[in-house]
């Protein structure tokens, strides 16, 4: 059994919260505090975890809906079960591995 880490974003949540219901609605509160992102780029950090977030992108959402870093991420950790492939250790009648054989694609003569 392996451990694995997570994110969850509750960005929408807190935005809810102010009354903030449309995406657009950061991109200003946003630059007013030097963060200029666009429309585009607000909607993907609303609607989606973000891989990457600047220090100084985080702080501005946190001050423009009044909570902390803590209010926004939570830390999740998924124990997830290692499934065996049926695959695994499975060999051809002369003992070599079975896996992905290669193919020769041959075009038609005359082409």
């Amino acid at each position: 059994m392996t451990r694995t880490t997570g994110i969850r974003w509750h960005l929408r949540t807190r935005m809810a919260d102010k009354g903030l219901f449309q995406t657009s609605d950061l991109v200003p509160r946003l630059a007013e505090r030097g963060v200029h992102l666009s429309r585009e780029q607000v909607f993907r950090l609303v609607t989606q975890p973000p891989q990457r977030l600047s220090m100084d992108t985080l702080a501005a959402l946190c001050d423009v809906l009044g909570c902390t870093p803590n209010d926004l991420i939570e830390i999740v950790a998924v124990a997830e079960q290692v499934a065996k492939t049926a695959s695994a250790g499975r060999r051809t009648a002369g003992g070599a591995p079975t896996g992905p054989r290669r193919t020769t694609i041959r075009r038609p003569e005359g082409l």
